[in-house]
């Protein structure tokens, strides 16, 4: 991704109560590590009375290292479909209905021949024999079947996300085809430059989770300040009261956030955080 021009990042005058951050490409630098500057602007904005929350696409099977690699917090991971607390445990889910994933399947390899499937539980992966290794990077991935026995080999196992690859549409062209088969049957949406397409059950993504989360603790979202950089950012980064698209960010993202922070390589998360810091403590 091309990185913007560098800008000051913009600060409100009065500080937001809640951080919400994506996390690759965003809070953590390009080779997925967790900057020093960034790890204690992280623990002063919680000192400062300051609520952070990670809101990531990633699945529920990477929380443990996330949770070991940055520190103890909320996690709001698979896009949206789970919440879990700092010690790790599984606070909320919003699967997507066995039947209706079963549909959604159909509909999508009917329209687009070709593209190959894998699912996210609420604990480790599926794929279809055809679904590129590379995308998650393990040796070994386990269960390995059809779409359908992966949704029926273990009945009532909760699906929290479905992903779509295909070996020859360009990206655009794959989300777009995708995203008009599912409709509002699925919440549809990518993360990655990859031909990789992913999707949610109905109304389960970044902001509505992230919302439903905050007003339990009594925070509103003119009351949230949200960083991201990629598609599946959008939803959470319209819905808060101050968004900001790291320098790095895909073109739609730089377009829609009100703000935006430094790249994810130059600690652009920490940046925006240490002035929220400073306005409070003056």
């Amino acid at each position: 991704m091309t990185t913007a021009p560098a800008l000051p990042p913009v600060v409100p005058l009065v500080p937001p109560k809640l951080i919400a951050t994506d996390l690759d490409g965003t809070l953590l630098r390009s080779d997925g590590t967790l900057s020093d500057r960034t790890r204690a602007a992280l623990t002063a904005a919680e000192q400062a009375g300051i609520h952070v929350v990670l809101v990531t696409g990633r699945p529920p099977r990477s929380v443990p290292e996330l949770l070991a690699t940055i520190g103890p917090y909320f996690v709001i991971a698979a896009n949206g479909a789970a919440v879990y607390a700092p010690d790790g445990t599984l606070a909320h889910a919003s699967p997507i209905r066995p039947l209706a994933a079963t549909r959604l399947i159909t509909r999508v390899r009917r329209a687009l021949p070709g593209a190959a499937f894998a699912v996210e539980y609420d604990g480790d992966f599926g794929h279809e024999p055809a679904y590129p290794t590379w995308s998650f990077g393990e040796e070994a991935a386990k269960p390995i079947g059809t779409a359908g026995e992966l949704l029926t080999r273990i009945p009532g196992r909760p699906v929290l996300k479905i992903l779509a690859y295909h070996p020859t549409l360009p990206l655009d062209d794959f989300y777009e085809r995708a995203r008009r088969t599912a409709g509002s049957n699925a919440e549809t949406t990518y993360s990655t430059g990859l031909s990789l397409v992913e999707f949610s059950a109905p109304r389960v993504t970044k902001a509505t989770t992230l919302l439903a989360w905050s007003g339990r603790l009594g925070v509103s979202s003119h009351e949230i300040a949200a960083f991201g950089d990629m598609p599946n950012d959008l939803p959470m980064l319209t819905a808060v009261g101050h968004s900001y698209a790291m320098a790095n960010a895909h073109p739609d993202v730089l377009r829609t956030a009100r703000h935006r922070a430094p790249a994810n390589d130059e600690d652009g998360v920490a940046q925006v955080l240490e002035r929220f810091v400073d306005t409070l403590v003056r």
